[in-house]
C-alpha cells in the first residue's frame, strides 16, 4: 500500500500564499482563534494522526471488511482504537460551537482535516464524516432543547450520525419514499420503514448513532412536497442525556461492495422507532439539503484525496521501475534500462494526477472560504450574508462534487496504469484506490444528478445564467490583470477566452431549452465537466501567477524547485487538460435528436 505522507508543503502554499487564509481568518468574527500558529499546530497534528494511525489501517481494513454478527456491525481490527484517537484529539468538533464542546474554529479547517484523513483512509473517514452532516443539520433545524441534548455527545464523538434517504424502491427520486411517521400523544413520532445504502448505519465505534431520516406524515401531499425530516436515535436518550432502551432501529444487512469495504453500508429497519421532528412538517427535503450539501462537499474531498493517494503511490514507483530507454537517449547509462518516469506517456499520467490533486485542493480550499463566510452569517445572525454566500457555494457545490470525483477516479486509474500489471495486484494497494474512488461519482447524487442541479437549478432556472457570469468574472479579471505579462500572457488569453465561451454556451443552452426541454438533460454532463475544467483553469492560473511572483522576488517560504514545479504543472494543465473543454462544448450543443431518437425497445441488440 502506498505510504501516505500529508502534503503539508502544498497545503501551506494554498492556504498561506495563494488564498491568504491568515487574513481571511482575521476577517471572521469566529476566526480570531485561528491564528497562524494554531492553524499550523492543527495541520501538523492532523498529519501525524493520518500518517501514523489511519493510513496503516487502510489496506488491512479493506481486506477484512465489516461483518454483521447477531444484528450488530463489527468494523475491522484497529478501527475502534483509531476512532478513539480521533475523539481524544478533539477532531470531531473542531468547527462546531464551543457551547456544545467544540473548538468553534472556522468550517474550512474541517475541509483540510477531511482531506488528510480521507487520503489516509477514506473508508474510516466516512464514519466521523457522516456525523458532521448530522450536526450541521441539527444546528440549523433543531430546537434549542434538541441541540442541548444531542449536540455535545455528537461534537465530542461519543455518538455518530447518518442520513437515511434511500429506500429499496427509490434513490434519487425521493417522491417515491414510503417510510411513514405516525404522530404520538407525547409529541413524538413513530417511524416505520426500510432504508438502504446507509453509510455508517451501524458500527461498534460509538455508544449511539443519531439517524437523520426522511419519512411521510399521515395525509401528507404526494411526491417530494410531502416529506418531513426526523431525528431518530438508535438508543433512546433520557432527558438527562443518559442512554435508555433500544429504539427499534436495526441493521438487517450490510452491502457487499466493490470498494470502501471497511465502511459499513447498511440496510436499516425502523420498527415504530421513536422520532423527533426537525424543521417544519412536509419541508423535510429542503432541510435535508443542509446534510446533503455537507456530504457533497465531503465527497468532493474524496476526488482530491484519491488523486493525491494514487499520485503518492505512482510517483516513487515511476522513479524506481526501469524499462527500456528514453526515446531522446539514455537517461541512466549506468543502469540496464531507464526509470519509466523518463518516458513521456508516464509523465503525462503523473502530471495529470498532480494537476488534479493540486488543482482540486485549491478549488476545495477556496470553497472553504465561502463556507466560512456562510457560517459567519449564521453566527452573526445576518440572514442576507448567509444567503449571499450560500448561493455562491451552492453554485460551486455540484462542480466540486461531480467534476472532482470524476477526475479523482481518472487519477486513481492512472495510478494503476503507471504500475502496469503490478497495479492490478492487491498487495500494492493501487487497485484498492481505484475501487474506493469509484463510489465517489455515484453516492450523494450521481454525476448526472449534479449536472442537472448545476445546469437546471443553479444556472438556467434560479439565476438565468447569473451564477456563471459572477464566477467567470474572476477569470476575466485575471486575464485582464496579466495580459501584459509575457510569462503569463498565454494563460491570461486562455482564461479570457474560456470565460467568454462559458457565458456564450450558457446563453445558447438557455435559448435552446426554451424550445426543447431535453436539452437540459442531454447537455448537463458536458456543461458540468466544461464548468469544472474552466474553474480549475482559474486556480491553475492563480497558482502559476503566485509562483512567478515568488521566483521574481527571490523566493518565499518554499524552495525555487517547488515554484518551478507549480509553473510546469500549470503549463501542462493548459496544454493537455483544458483542451478537453472544447470537446464538452461541442457535445453540449449537439442536437438532442442524436441522443433521444432511439426507442427504448430498439436499444436491444437481439
Amino acid at each position: 500500500m502506498p505510504a501516505y505522507k500529508a502534503p503539508l508543503r502544498d497545503i501551506r502554499f494554498v492556504m498561506n500564499e495563494l488564498l491568504d487564509y491568515p487574513a481571511h481568518y482575521a476577517s471572521l468574527s469566529n476566526g480570531k482563534d485561528a491564528d497562524p500558529d494554531t492553524v499550523e499546530a492543527i495541520l501538523s497534528e492532523c498529519a501525524k494522526l493520518c500518517e501514523e494511525v489511519l493510513a496503516p489501517l487502510n489496506l488491512p481494513g479493506d481486506a477484512e471488511g465489516c461483518r454483521l454478527v447477531d444484528g450488530n456491525v463489527e468494523t475491522p481490527k484497529g478501527f475502534k482504537e483509531a476512532y478513539d484517537a480521533v475523539v481524544a484529539g478533539g477532531w470531531q468538533g473542531i468547527s462546531h460551537p464551543t457551547e456544545y464542546g467544540g473548538q468553534g474554529l472556522p468550517m474550512s479547517l474541517s475541509v483540510m482535516k477531511a482531506e488528510m484523513m480521507g487520503s489516509a483512509n477514506w473508508a474510516f473517514t466516512m464514519y466521523p464524516g457522516l456525523a458532521i452532516g448530522a450536526m450541521n443539520t441539527l444546528m440549523q433545524h433543531g430546537t434549542a432543547a434538541q441541540k442541548a441534548l444531542y449536540m455535545p455527545p455528537l461534537v465530542d464523538g461519543r455518538w455518530a450520525g447518518t442520513m437515511c434517504l434511500t429506500e429499496p424502491q427509490c434513490g434519487t427520486d425521493l417522491g417515491q419514499l414510503k417510510a411513514r411517521a405516525e404522530p404520538q400523544a407525547d409529541g413524538t413520532y413513530a417511524i416505520t420503514g426500510t432504508k438502504m445504502f446507509i453509510s455508517g448505519g451501524d458500527h461498534d465505534l460509538t455508544e449511539n448513532i443519531i439517524h437523520i431520516v426522511l419519512a411521510r406524515l399521515p395525509g401528507a401531499p404526494k411526491g417530494t412536497k410531502g416529506i418531513s425530516l426526523f431525528l431518530v436515535p438508535k438508543v433512546k436518550v433520557n432527558p438527562d442525556g443518559s442512554l435508555g432502551d433500544a429504539n427499534g432501529v436495526s441493521c438487517s444487512a450490510i452491502e457487499h461492495k466493490m470498494g470502501i469495504k471497511a465502511s459499513a453500508t447498511c440496510v436499516i429497519e425502523f420498527e415504530g422507532s421513536t422520532a423527533y421532528l426537525l424543521a417544519e412538517p412536509n419541508k423535510g427535503l429542503d432541510a435535508m439539503f443542509t446534510f446533503m450539501n455537507s456530504a457533497r462537499i465531503g465527497t468532493a474531498v474524496q476526488g482530491v484525496a484519491h488523486a493525491e493517494q494514487s499520485f503518492q503511490g505512482a510517483l516513487p514507483y515511476a522513479k524506481e521501475r526501469r524499462s527500456m530507454r528514453s526515446l531522446s537517449g539514455k537517461k541512466e547509462p549506468a543502469q540496464e534500462a531507464d526509470a519509466i518516469i523518463h518516458h513521456g506517456d508516464v509523465r503525462r499520467m503523473l502530471l495529470t494526477q498532480k494537476a488534479i490533486a493540486e488543482g482540486g485542493r485549491a478549488m476545495l480550499y477556496f470553497a472553504g472560504q465561502y463556507a466560512d463566510h456562510m457560517v459567519n452569517g449564521v453566527v452573526e445572525g445576518d440572514q442576507a450574508k448567509f444567503r449571499e454566500w450560500d448561493d455562491k457555494l451552492g453554485f460551486l457545490t455540484p462542480i466540486l462534487k461531480g467534476f472532482l470525483t470524476e477526475l479523482g477516479l481518472e487519477a486513481a486509474n492512472l495510478g494503476m496504469q503507471v504500475f502496469g500489471g503490478h497495479g492490478y495486484i492487491r498487495e500494492h494497494g493501487m487497485e484498492q484506490i481505484a475501487r474506493d474512488a469509484r463510489i465517489g461519482t455515484l453516492y450523494e447524487g450521481t454525476t448526472g444528478i449534479q449536472a442537472l442541479d448545476l445546469l437546471g437549478r443553479k444556472t438556467l432556472l434560479s439565476t438565468k445564467g447569473k451564477a456563471v457570469r459572477d464566477f467567470s468574472a474572476l477569470l476575466l479579471a485575471f486575464g485582464r490583470r496579466h495580459l501584459a505579462d509575457p510569462e503569463l500572457r498565454p494563460i491570461a488569453w486562455s482564461l479570457l477566452k474560456i470565460a467568454a465561451e462559458w457565458n456564450w454556451l450558457t446563453a445558447r443552452l438557455m435559448l435552446a431549452a426554451r424550445k426543447d426541454r431535453d436539452v437540459v438533460s442531454t447537455a448537463a454532463f458536458d456543461f458540468l465537466m466544461y464548468s469544472g475544467y474552466a474553474t480549475m483553469a482559474y486556480f491553475w492560473g492563480l497558482m502559476a501567477a503566485k509562483a512567478h511572483e515568488r521566483l521574481r522576488a527571490g523566493g518565499g517560504p518554499e524552495t525555487p524547485e517547488f515554484y518551478r514545479a507549480k509553473i510546469a504543472t500549470a503549463e501542462f494543465y493548459f496544454a493537455h487538460l483544458l483542451p478537453r473543454a472544447a470537446g464538452h462544448a461541442a457535445s453540449m450543443l449537439a442536437p438532442t435528436r442524436a441522443t433521444m431518437q432511439l426507442a427504448p425497445d430498439d436499444f436491444a441488440m437481439v
